[in-house]
Order: structure tokens, then sequence, then C-alpha cells
């Protein structure tokens, strides 16, 4: 079975004990994530992701990528150069489970971006926006918008971040409080408004 799925941006086609290397994710070595954001399961094609379909793995270590050197130089009066390096900070993980159902219940650690502007995800295309159904939207996952302060927009925002369950909210540490707190811009909202609490009892009636 392979998986792809969708992180930082970046697209990667997946199996069961492959390696690879994601943009940063809130985790440290030896723990288990899990990505929520699947586009493909075998020949099964999300509308835009797969309902309850996830890709678990473990962190192996936090490592940066290979040096790449910006050089600009500017043929003006007095002219200019300079020169820049710059090392992307990576994940290194391995694949451990790819799951066709039941990704909101399993409880694991959802893999949430270091908060980089880079690790955000890309703007999905309007032109594919409009083909998706709304029922299909509708059965991607809980209606979001009953928490505090979360509107369509904040609740697309939750949706490029791989968040459509309150059960996810439910189990997120105060590490990925924070994480998902300084990568949507909310301001302390997260934790002020109780949104892990409410996850809680709303994931109970769901």
């Amino acid at each position: 079975m392979f998986a792809v799925l969708k992180t930082g941006g970046k697209q990667y086609k997946v199996q069961s004990g492959d390696v690879l290397r994601v943009e940063k994710l809130a985790a440290e070595a030896g723990e288990t994530v899990q990505f929520n954001e699947i586009l493909m399961l075998d020949g099964q094609v999300g509308a835009p992701i797969v309902d309850g379909a996830a890709v678990q793995a473990t962190v192996i270590d936090q490592i940066k990528g290979d040096k790449v050197i910006h050089f600009v130089k500017r043929r003006r009066k007095h002219g200019s150069q300079r020169t820049k390096g710059h090392r992307q900070q990576l994940t290194l993980l391995r694949v451990t489970e790819i799951l066709a159902s039941g990704g909101a219940e399993t409880g694991v650690k959802a893999a949430i971006g270091a908060g980089s502007v880079a690790g955000a995800p890309a703007a999905e295309p309007k032109a594919a926006k409009a083909k998706a159904p709304k029922a299909a939207e509708a059965a991607a996952g809980d209606d979001l918008k009953k928490l505090p302060g979360v509107g369509p927009a904040m609740e697309k925002k939750l949706h490029e971040a791989g968040v459509t369950r309150f059960a996810q909210i439910a189990a997120w540490t105060d590490e990925q409080v924070t994480a998902m707190d300084t990568r949507l811009g909310l301001k302390g909202k997260i934790v002020n408004d109780g949104w892990v609490a409410l996850a809680k009892d709303l994931a109970g009636k769901a």
C-alpha cells in the first residue's frame, strides 16, 4: 500500500518503511507523529483528502539540508556584492504505518510544522476548489466553526494545516498548541478560548 501525503507545501509518495526528509516538524527524536492530509491512498484519490486516512511515522532526528549559496552583485556607480548561505531545517523520519481509515481516532500526535513561513502549506488553486463538491468537503471532517472565533476563513486555514476533526484538536499537547497558534497568527486564542477542552466535549458528541 502506498499513500501520497502533503506537508510543508510539498507532496510525498510513501510506503511503510520509507525514510524521508520533510520541512521541520514540531517533534522530538523518537516521537511518533501522524500526517492527516492524505491526497491519495493506492488508487483512491481524495476530494481533496482521503477521509479517515493517515500516515504514521517515527521521528529519527532533526537535521539541516545542504548549504545553498546565494550571490548577488549589483553593477552601479559604486557597485555592491553580497554572499549569503542558507541551510534548510528538516525532519528525518521513517514511515511506520499507513491507515486506510480511523486516522482521527488514533490519538497520535499530529505532524505540525515548526512555525516557519516556509513550512506553511501553499494555498489551493481556486479552480481546484471550485471543482470540489460541497458534499465531499462536508464529509471531510467535523464542523470546526463550532469553536469560538472560527469562521469559514479560519476553518479553511485549519484544513490546510491538516486539522479536520475535533479529536485532533483534543489531542494537542502544549507544544502543538503553541506551534499552531504561531502558524495561524491567533495570538493566544487557542488557550484563551479553551479550544482543546471544548474540542474534547464536541468530539464525544460527534
